[in-house]
């Protein structure tokens, strides 16, 4: 079992390496080359600039059993059609049953802004309370993950 982190401007980078170095899990980061990444504990993997070249890469690179941690909707359902669990930097898990759903809210939302129709306010701030709460539902998952190794 391997994590694997779409890492450009990931905001629980430091959290999820915290969870993995406890439970001696091995931690790739990913970003492009337009990100400055540093780690005493992940391996981090460089990739050229290009548009989706980090998700392609995370995706060649995960296997049945590892964890990948992203907030693309896309990346996290071809994580999944490998066998890999996925989860966003909320804390939420994508599954088979949820990322069609997802899927079809991202390509109506992105409808929406192509008609110029639809005006968000984008994400809200990130809080100590968003931090808790992926940190409890990352340590679950890995805690799972784990088990199944084991078994």
């Amino acid at each position: 079992m391997r994590i694997y982190i779409d890492a450009d401007a990931c905001p629980v980078t430091r959290i999820a390496e915290e969870i993995a170095k406890r439970h001696g899990v091995a931690v790739t980061l990913l970003c492009d080359t337009n990100h400055a990444l540093s780690s005493d504990y992940s391996e981090i993997k460089v990739i050229g600039a290009g548009e989706d070249a980090v998700d392609i890469a995370l995706i060649n690179l995960c296997r049945r059993g590892d964890i990948v941690i992203t907030q693309d909707y896309g990346v996290a359902a071809l994580a999944l059609g490998k066998g890999a669990r996925a989860i966003h930097q909320s804390g939420k898990w994508f599954t088979d049953e949820n990322i069609d759903g997802l899927l079809m809210d991202r390509h109506l939302a992105k409808k929406a802004r192509r008609s110029g129709k639809r005006h968000g306010k984008g994400p809200a701030k990130r809080t100590a309370e968003d931090d808790r709460r992926f940190a409890e539902s990352f340590e679950r998952l890995v805690r799972e993950e784990l088990t199944k190794c084991k078994t």
